[in-house]
């Protein structure tokens, strides 16, 4: 996702995938955070 999210995918049956924010996603939270609480004000 553009750098944003990390997927890991393990050779598993059943399939097991795993998706973390990467430090430039984690980077993005205060301004997600401040446009979630403008959202919530409307």
């Amino acid at each position: 996702a553009d750098g944003i999210v990390a997927r890991t995918v393990y050779p598993e049956v059943p399939p097991k995938v795993e998706y973390r924010l990467t430090e430039w996603g984690q980077a993005l939270c205060p301004a997600l955070d401040g446009l979630l609480r403008w959202a919530e004000q409307r």
